[in-house]
């Protein structure tokens, strides 16, 4: 009986499948019957002295370009109160005066928006390229270098000396005992 019930499950499993594969195949689009085309003749490797046209000129922007196109959301040469606080978002953490890493929104809003209002000299609403230039963060100061002592180079010779010498004793066979007479 347990039989007969598992031939019915593999039956109908299969029904089932078969259909999904006549389903699959009916909304296939139809195989084209246009002659296949033959391929077009490669272009030959000699060229004469033919030139492509000339690339194209990168316009050179300077740092402080940048930094305004990435304020100047809208790209109307000039930055709105509602871009510069958008923007904002990379400072918060700077603005954690106690280093609780507590920080409402509104403290945050209130030091942007009194930078905006500093940098605002004509009272527009809007800060324009100059204005805007007074807001750019002061210059990172370059990591020090290491000050450790570097291996001079006569003497990394000898260390390398020391390790092939180490790896060829540990590597070297075992000398060939003489027979006795």
């Amino acid at each position: 009986m347990l039989g007969g019930l598992a031939t019915l499950v593999m039956l109908g499993v299969g029904l089932f499948w078969w259909q999904g594969r006549a389903e699959v195949e009916r909304k296939a689009p139809p195989a084209s019957s246009a002659p296949p085309t033959a391929p077009a003749a490669l272009p030959l490797a000699t060229m004469g002295n033919a030139e492509g046209p000339a690339l194209p000129e990168a316009d050179e922007i300077s740092r402080e370009q940048r930094r305004f196109g990435r304020y100047d959301r809208d790209h109307d040469s000039r930055v709105s109160r509602n871009e510069m606080l958008s923007t904002r978002a990379d400072a918060f953490r700077k603005l954690d005066k106690d280093g609780n890493n507590l920080l409402t929104f509104e403290e945050w809003a209130v030091a942007t928006v009194d930078k905006f209002g500093h940098a605002d000299a004509d009272r527009d609403q809007y800060l324009s390229k100059q204005e805007f230039r007074t807001t750019a963060p002061p210059p990172i100061k370059p990591k020090p270098k290491c000050i450790c002592e570097k291996p001079k180079k006569a003497e990394m010779k000898k260390l390398d000396a020391k390790k092939a010498l180490k790896k060829a004793e540990k590597h070297q066979e075992e000398p060939l005992a003489l027979p006795s007479a």
